[in-house]
């Protein structure tokens, strides 16, 4: 099963945009994370009617996070291996 090197379908790997979206909420998420652990006063949590939303938040981030990452990990994107149809391929007597 001889193909070129240039046909071949490959995956998108690190381009793929839900890793990308993963990355940064997950950054976001870190940050809040500890931030609702470590430096949230109990005069802060009383204003958010006792809820620590930093904390909430961070942690639902990151599970969202997770979740494209596993998306990206279960369901590939596959890159084509040529991206010309009819439209676009050159003419023959080109």
């Amino acid at each position: 099963m001889a193909t070129e090197s240039g046909t071949r379908p490959h995956k998108a790997g690190a381009f793929d945009i839900r890793l990308i979206i993963a990355l940064l909420i997950g950054v976001y998420g870190v940050i809040l994370t500890i931030m609702g652990a470590a430096f949230t006063s109990d005069a802060e949590i009383q204003k958010a009617a006792g809820v620590n939303i930093n904390l909430w938040a961070g942690i639902g981030m990151l599970v969202v996070a997770a979740l494209f990452i596993i998306w990206a990990k279960v369901r590939p994107l596959v890159v084509p291996a040529s991206t010309e149809t009819e439209d676009t391929a050159p003419a023959a007597g080109e």
